[in-house]
């Protein structure tokens, strides 16, 4: 039997963090428990409301965030606050198929204009490795606004 999963992500602010991925991967914010969102409601701010009435400290409400796949068939992104910094590559990556099908040329062409759009997001580009037939078929290394390294495949 195959498992869901869910990938934690340690984060210095894990509201904006989750709200890069969330425009990265066309992830939605789901709403709090037990809250009914109308379509056009904004979650973050439901979870603010929802945070206040329950109790939780105005300075404990940006410890924790999540996106979900809007369809339900990509893993859950959770973000939680941790107080050190990232001081190493990572050992787990995410790598984002922004050019599914294409190959050569065309393919990395379509990957430099979803670089340019996760740059405007604030995401760094690192490096390009260019297509090497037969195994290897061209990817751009990134980074999200906390250092996390991230691949466009």
């Amino acid at each position: 039997m195959s498992r869901h999963i869910q990938v934690t992500i340690d984060a210095h602010d894990p509201r904006a963090l989750s709200s890069f991925w969330c425009d990265v991967l066309g992830y939605v914010h789901p709403g709090p428990p037990g809250v009914d969102l109308p379509e056009d409601a904004d979650p973050l701010a439901a979870w603010d409301d929802f945070l206040a009435r329950v109790g939780v400290p105005e300075e404990q409400r940006n410890t924790r965030s999540a996106v979900e796949d809007p369809d339900g068939h990509g893993p859950r992104l959770f973000f939680q606050q941790v107080p050190e910094d990232k001081v190493a590559k990572n050992r787990v990556h995410l790598d984002v198929r922004a050019a599914p099908g294409l190959q050569g040329e065309e393919r990395m062409a379509a990957l430099e204009v979803e670089c340019d759009r996760l740059v405007a997001l604030g995401a760094t580009r690192a490096r390009r490795y260019e297509p090497a037939p037969p195994m290897g078929a061209g990817f751009i290394v990134m980074t999200d606004p906390e250092g996390n390294e991230f691949c466009l495949d």
